[in-house]
């Protein structure tokens, strides 16, 4: 089946999420590290969280796909999950080898693009193993915040919080081992290509869990 691109649009409410979802990082920052607003941090990761899963649910029930979502969306989710858990880290919230083991993983992600690329891909399709590390992660983040409170609630929230992210962590690693294999198989079974239009195989996202 002929892939179809999707529309040349901007002005959409997938879009637009996206575009807040990309401001309320530094505002993440300031409220956690400088105002130490941890209600406001809390309150602007829930909501981050919430507008990723709906802003693809509003693209495919409204028919409001477009190239510069397709491009944008993911590059949000990977920017959350390289500055929020730092910025965590910074504040002493969560350990710095938690933080740099996203960061290896995303590295060696990125390091591969140049092999798609030299076989005529952009992206491999999304495992359900990377959705579902993406959100335990981004539900975990919210939960740990809260459990830096001193009361009995706050604590069992964030030990609630640390099982999302240890679960998202496995799951994150794992998702990286199936992306491991797809590019072997890549490698073995794709000749390389001089000049080809390339397109991603995955019409949403990429490979960003």
């Amino acid at each position: 089946m002929e892939h179809v691109s999707p529309p040349d649009r901007v002005l959409t409410v997938p879009n637009a999420l996206s575009a807040i979802r990309l401001v309320l990082i530094p505002v993440f920052a300031y409220a956690l590290l400088f105002a130490h607003a941890n209600g406001w941090a809390v309150a602007i990761l829930m909501f981050s969280g919430a507008s990723d899963w709906a802003d693809g649910k509003i693209a495919r029930s409204l028919n409001q796909s477009s190239r510069l979502g397709v491009l944008l969306d993911p590059a949000v989710d990977r920017l959350y999950m390289v500055a929020v858990p730092i910025v965590m880290a910074i504040d002493g919230i969560v350990p710095w080898w938690f933080v740099i083991t996203l960061l290896v993983r995303d590295v060696l992600l990125a390091a591969t693009l140049p092999v798609l690329r030299s076989r005529g891909l952009s992206a491999l399709p999304v495992t359900y193993v990377g959705k579902a590390a993406t959100f335990a992660l981004m539900s975990g983040f919210p939960l740990v915040l809260l459990g830096s409170w001193d009361a009995l609630w706050s604590r069992i929230i964030g030990a609630c919080g640390w099982g999302f992210l240890g679960w998202g962590l496995y799951m994150y690693l794992w998702a990286f081992v199936l992306y491991a294999v797809q590019m072997t198989l890549v490698v073995r079974r794709m000749p390389k290509v001089k000049d080809v239009a390339r397109q991603p195989v995955a019409p949403k996202g990429g490979e960003h869990g």
